[in-house]
């Protein structure tokens, strides 16, 4: 006799795996931070008009420097929706979240 593969019991899958693949739209949501978290302190650095520097983020955080950059595209960019600009002065590049502007805005547009 062989034994039927189907009448196994199945492992439930998580529901989340699969809302996120059904959920990559390109919906912008702005997430409210909290107040003293490091997220807060790095939109705070990206949002003053001096900007910010990579080696100015690791320093606020303690992050490496592939973890800010994977921030500022992951969640800067992506999850918050926020223009990111950066521009190169004196051998150091500097980011800075342009105001008043998404990247709703500027769809289709590749930013700096």
């Amino acid at each position: 006799m062989s034994k039927r593969k189907g009448a196994r019991t199945r492992k439930v899958r998580s529901s989340s795996k699969v809302r996120a693949k059904a959920g990559r739209s390109r919906i912008v949501v702005h997430h409210r931070t909290r107040a003293n978290s490091k997220q807060a302190r790095v939109l705070g650095l990206l949002s003053r008009p001096s900007g910010a520097t990579i080696a100015a983020i690791m320093h606020s955080t303690g992050w490496q420097p592939h973890s800010v950059r994977g921030f500022l595209a992951a969640v800067v960019r992506k999850k918050l929706g926020l223009r990111l600009e950066s521009e190169k002065t004196a051998g150091e590049r500097v980011y800075r979240i342009v105001a008043g502007s998404t990247t709703a805005d500027s769809a289709g547009q590749p930013s700096a």
